[in-house]
C-alpha cells in the first residue's frame, strides 16, 4: 500500500511534470524551426501528452481541498488543453495543386509522405485575385482614328461624347482589359482585349490597353467544389485566413500561381485537427480561472471601509 502511494506521489510530483514538458519542448521546438508541415507527431509526442494529463489529474486530487477554485478551474483549463493537443496529435495535413477549372482525387498527404486517395473530388472551379486600384491608360480610336488616350483608375470611369466609358478589370498576367460603355446610364455593351466584347455593330469607338501600372495584390481566394460520383457534395470559398469547412476538414488557399505553360492554378491545403475545439475551450477554461482568481485577490486585497460612529449620549 505504501509503495502504491509513493509511486502515485511521485507520478504527481513536480519533478515529474517539469521532466515531461521539458522532453516534450524537445521533441516540439526543431518542429517549428524546420519546414515540418505535418500535425501527426507519432506516438512519443503523444505518450508524453498522456503523462502530463496524468499528473496534473493527479495533482489536483491530491489537493483538491486545499486548492483555491479559481486554481482548480485553471487546472481543469489545461487538462482540457492536454486532451485537445493530444487530439490533435491524431489529424493531418494534405496539400495538392489544382488548376483552374479542374479537379483532383488525390492529394499529399505529410505524415505518410505520399498521395493518398481523398474519397471525393477536389475541384478548383475558379481564381479570383483583387488589387488596389491602380492607373490605366486606356488608347481611344473613332472610326479607325486615334482619338484620344485616357488615365483613369481601376473601377473607374471616363466621358467619351455622349458616352461613358468604364474600366471594370484588368485581368493578369493575360492583360485582358474589361471595359463597360454606357449611355445615359444604360448598358450600350461591353469590351474586352481577348475580342469577347458585346458591342453593337457600327459602334464608333474601339478600344486599345496601352499602359498600366504594376498593380498590388490585396487579397486571393478560390471557389471550391467537392464532389462524389458526379454528385456535389458541398461548394465554398477558400483563402489563407479563411478556410472552407466541411465534414471535419478545412480547406485552406495557400498560393496562386502559372505553370510552364502559362496556365493558372491554386495551392490547396487540407487540415484535419480533431483536437482544435477542445484546444480552444481548454483556453477559454483558464481564462476564466484566471480572471476568478484576480478578482478573489483583488478583494482580499481591497481594505475594509472604516466604520463611522454613532453619536455619543451625554
Amino acid at each position: 500500500m505504501q509503495r502504491t502511494e509513493r509511486f502515485i506521489g511521485f507520478l504527481a510530483s513536480r519533478q515529474v511534470a517539469i521532466t515531461l514538458f521539458l522532453l516534450l519542448s524537445i521533441i516540439l521546438v526543431p518542429t517549428t524551426i524546420t519546414e515540418q508541415k505535418e500535425i501527426s507527431l507519432g506516438w512519443l509526442p503523444r505518450l508524453l501528452f498522456g503523462g502530463m494529463a496524468l499528473n496534473l489529474l493527479l495533482c489536483t486530487a491530491q489537493r483538491i481541498r486545499t486548492l483555491a477554485r479559481p486554481v482548480l478551474v485553471i487546472h481543469a483549463g489545461v487538462l482540457v488543453v492536454i486532451i485537445g493537443a493530444t487530439m490533435t496529435s491524431f489529424g493531418y495535413v494534405e496539400t495538392v495543386n489544382v488548376h483552374e477549372g479542374s479537379s483532383t482525387p488525390s492529394a499529399f498527404r505529410w505524415d505518410r509522405e505520399a498521395d493518398v486517395p481523398l474519397g471525393y473530388d477536389l475541384a478548383v472551379r475558379k481564381i479570383h485575385k483583387e488589387y488596389i486600384p491602380f492607373d490605366i491608360q486606356v488608347g481611344v480610336f473613332e472610326n479607325g482614328r486615334r482619338a484620344g488616350l485616357y488615365t483613369v483608375k481601376t473601377g473607374g470611369a471616363f466621358a467619351l461624347g455622349e458616352y461613358t466609358v468604364r474600366v471594370d478589370a484588368l485581368d493578369l498576367p493575360e492583360e485582358n482589359l474589361n471595359l463597360t460603355v454606357l449611355r445615359q446610364g444604360a448598358v450600350q455593351g461591353t469590351w474586352t482585349s481577348d475580342g469577347e466584347g458585346t458591342l453593337p455593330e457600327g459602334f464608333p469607338y474601339a478600344f486599345e490597353l496601352v499602359a498600366y501600372k504594376t498593380p498590388v495584390l490585396t487579397r486571393m481566394w478560390v471557389d471550391l467544389q467537392l464532389t462524389r460520383d458526379g454528385q456535389v457534395l458541398a461548394e465554398g470559398t477558400a483563402e489563407v485566413n479563411g478556410p472552407f469547412d466541411w465534414n471535419g476538414l478545412r480547406f485552406y488557399h495557400t498560393l496562386s500561381d502559372y505553370d510552364l505553360y502559362g496556365l493558372p492554378y491554386a495551392g490547396i491545403q487540407i487540415v484535419k485537427d480533431p483536437g482544435r475545439p477542445a484546444v480552444y475551450a481548454g483556453f477559454v477554461i483558464v481564462m476564466a480561472g484566471a480572471v476568478f482568481w484576480m478578482i478573489r485577490r483583488f478583494r482580499k486585497q481591497r481594505p475594509p471601509a472604516p466604520q463611522t460612529e454613532g453619536p455619543k449620549r451625554a
